[in-house]
């Protein structure tokens, strides 16, 4: 059973439609995987073809629109004004419902693909959940560059609003320092709210109480280096295995401690994508300056360096967008417009087909099929198996770094400038996945 989420909430449609919330990165599972069979496959945000609504979004950000029944929530930043902000807006025409400025702060220094508003909130459908990095505007040398040039520190800083707006609580954690700036999301876990730390000082990885904010773990990071990945939760033999990379090494931590269970040294030293799992073996893609795949058996204890890699490929360049499995199909997207293709039994790589011009957001996968999203705004749609099978080439019009949600037979799309709905009917979309 997995247990990364409190609360979820499914609803049958009908006798073949199974609805889902999108409560937080990745979806309800936490690894891009939808349970939904109706899903739209087709679409042109250019001509409106297929799309139910598309609303100008005020401010920029990356992060990923999460659903909870009838509303959307998505976080963004003002640039002009240095506002943080949460919104939340009407599911059925994307009217906002009411916005809160969580932070005012300078703009830190980031990378450029990176944005001031990159973590995705998560929610239980009472509260949700949300991460900023706060810079008071001093510079620095930055750590761990090449480069020298000069980075603003700050604090990261979690909060909890009501589903009405109303702001519950706030808490900082701790300290982030990173020439990239900030991205990674916040994880429900029983009666707790786990944030990463990764980064290029005292980095930690700390557990707050969800009713209250206050700290009830936190565990240092040895090689203190900047990584941005969002944590993936699951029950293995009995057991909760929170895993996760960044800081030089893959770890497998208690979440309701923090202590590690096992850990891989490396295989390099930057990381940004999540991991994800099939029930038998965890899969793991990055990261910078090397580029690997790898699967991990979960059974081992301490250093498992070179014992529990089932499978390691050094094929596929992939360092930003998170991977899917589609049945025994790893599927992964280079950054720089390849896909690929791995068998999940023994690593080999089946294809690989250059499909987009640059990837940022991560994949997701409904009703056996494969979600490319790539960052200008061209999602393909690809029916996994010995070859690639691309059913279409949907274009939003627009520039597109966030991960999508789906939820009740649609998908929702975060452009550069809108949020749009794609599925104006949810029983008219399965046919051509069939």
């Amino acid at each position: 059973m997995i247990r990364s989420l409190s609360i979820l909430f499914c609803v049958s449609l009908s006798g073949s439609i199974l609805a889902e919330n999108w409560p937080c990165w990745r979806g309800p599972r936490g690894d891009g995987t939808s349970a939904e069979i109706q899903i739209p496959v087709a679409w042109n945000g250019e001509t409106g073809e297929g799309i139910a609504w598309k609303v100008e979004i005020p401010g920029k950000g990356h992060s990923s629109p999460i659903v909870w029944g009838d509303v959307i929530f998505l976080t963004s930043c003002l640039e002009d004004s240095h506002e943080r902000m949460l919104l939340c807006l009407n599911r059925n025409d994307g009217s906002i419902r009411w916005k809160s400025s969580v932070a005012v702060s300078p703009l830190e220094t980031k990378h450029e693909l990176n944005s001031f508003a990159s973590g995705t909130p998560a929610t239980d459908g009472q509260t949700v959940y949300v991460t900023f990095l706060v810079a008071d505007g001093h510079e620095v040398p930055a750590p761990n560059v090449g480069t020298p040039r000069p980075v603003t520190p700050g604090t990261l800083l979690v909060a909890a609003y009501d589903m009405n707006g109303q702001k519950l609580w706030s808490a900082e954690p701790g300290e982030f320092t990173s020439v990239h700036g900030f991205c990674s999301s916040p994880v429900i876990y029983r009666n707790l709210l786990i944030v990463n730390g990764d980064h290029d000082g005292d980095s930690w990885v700390a557990a707050l109480s969800r009713e209250s904010g206050k700290l009830i773990w936190k565990v240092p990071r040895e090689h203190k280096t900047r990584s941005y990945c969002t944590p993936l939760i699951r029950t293995i033999d009995g057991k909760d295995q929170m895993v996760m990379t960044g800081s030089k090494r893959i770890v497998s931590l208690d979440p309701l401690t923090g202590s590690t269970i096992w850990l891989i040294e490396g295989p390099t030293e930057q990381f940004v994508s999540s991991m994800v799992y099939d029930g038998k073996m965890f899969y793991m893609t990055a990261g910078f300056p090397t580029h690997h795949v790898m699967a991990i058996r979960p059974d081992g204890s301490g250093d498992v360096t070179h014992t529990h890699v089932a499978w390691h490929s050094e094929e596929a360049k992939c360092y930003v967008p998170s991977p899917i499995l589609v049945e025994d199909r790893l599927m992964v997207a280079d950054d720089r417009g390849t896909v690929n293709c791995f068998d999940t039994s023994n690593g080999i790589r089946l294809w690989q087909e250059r499909l987009g011009n640059h990837y940022s957001g991560s994949l997701v996968t409904a009703n056996g099929l494969a979600y490319f999203p790539a960052d200008d705004g061209i999602m393909a749609v690809v029916r996994p198996g010995v070859q690639m099978e691309v059913l279409h080439r949907n274009p939003l019009g627009e520039y597109s770094y966030a991960s999508p949600a789906i939820s009740s037979g649609q998908i929702f799309i975060r452009g550069e400038h809108h949020l749009f709905a794609i599925g104006t009917d949810s029983s008219s979309s399965a046919s051509e996945s069939r």
